[in-house]
């Protein structure tokens, strides 16, 4: 049986990661905060952008999705295929990076006849796949922290080069979309080829100053990198989101932990006091 120095001192550092944990969830409800925010900012741009491109691309004479009028419309088979994982860089989340590796990895078993190269964004992701020597193209650290577009914009560009040089045939993002402080959504997104969205029975009539093809070709990389840079967004949110609620069942079991051995610790003095009584009690009556 642990003495009571035993468990004073287990009950104090059980207080201590309390306290972590507790300050752990007020941060991620703070950054949640901001990141919700910027993520409901983005969601009108991102769904304004696509019926600017569906009107566009109804406006512009031959730009169907098979006839290769713009390199980032050509489909193909799909032998060659971009995965970028988004991934957070920090621990302590729940199951948020499990599930995004797992399906990253269902993802290649489902296409294994295909060749799938990873391009993780986040620490987490690229230390996993780093360590099962993975096909890697690239990696990026350090993202979800800084939040800036530019820095997005360019992984986004360099994926619509290679595509464009027809060195990968498919482009998928694999990321949590944000749908509540409860709840994530495991989504796998292909952005390459761009999917042209549903064409209105009335498009907008537009009196273009510039060629309508010219204004498609300029829209479709844009439209690439607001998904790269809303995937994150989205990711980031989720990754606060899942963290909170991570640090306050880590808070919960905490509590519950000390009331336990609060109680365990009283009952272990109580019959160290009877011990001790007895003792006294038994030595008086010996004496007599």
């Amino acid at each position: 049986m642990p003495s009571l120095i035993d468990m004073r001192r287990r009950i104090r550092s059980v207080k201590n990661t309390q306290q972590i944990t507790k300050a752990m969830k007020m941060v991620s409800a703070a950054k949640l905060r901001r990141a919700q925010s910027r993520v409901v900012a983005s969601r009108p741009y991102g769904a304004l952008l696509k019926k600017v491109l569906a009107n566009v691309a109804a406006a512009a004479p031959g730009n169907g999705d098979d006839d290769g009028a713009n390199p980032l419309l050509a489909r193909r088979a799909e032998a060659r295929i971009l995965l970028v994982v988004i991934t957070s860089d920090k621990g302590l989340a729940g199951a948020f990076n499990a599930n995004l590796i797992k399906g990253a990895q269902h993802f290649m078993k489902e296409r294994s006849d295909a060749a799938v190269q990873l391009e993780p964004i986040g620490r987490k992701g690229r230390d996993f796949f780093r360590k099962r020597h993975a096909a890697i193209l690239g990696e990026h650290v350090g993202l979800a922290a800084k939040g800036a577009y530019a820095d997005t914009a360019a992984i986004a560009r360099q994926a619509a080069d290679l595509y464009r040089n027809r060195e990968i045939d498919a482009v998928y993002l694999l990321y949590n979309e944000f749908k509540s402080v409860s709840s994530q959504k495991l989504t796998v997104e292909r952005v390459l080829p761009v999917e042209m969205p549903a064409r209105q029975a009335a498009p907008v009539d537009y009196i273009f100053d510039t060629p309508p093809a010219e204004m498609l070709a300029d829209l479709l990389p844009r439209y690439v990198e607001v998904e790269f840079y809303r995937a994150l967004l989205e990711s980031t949110a989720s990754e606060h989101a899942a963290r909170m609620l991570a640090m306050e069942a880590a808070t919960s079991n905490a509590g519950e932990m000390i009331e336990k051995l609060t109680l365990f610790m009283n009952r272990v003095r109580q019959a160290s006091i009877t011990k001790e009584i007895i003792e006294v009690v038994s030595g008086a009556a010996s004496a007599e």
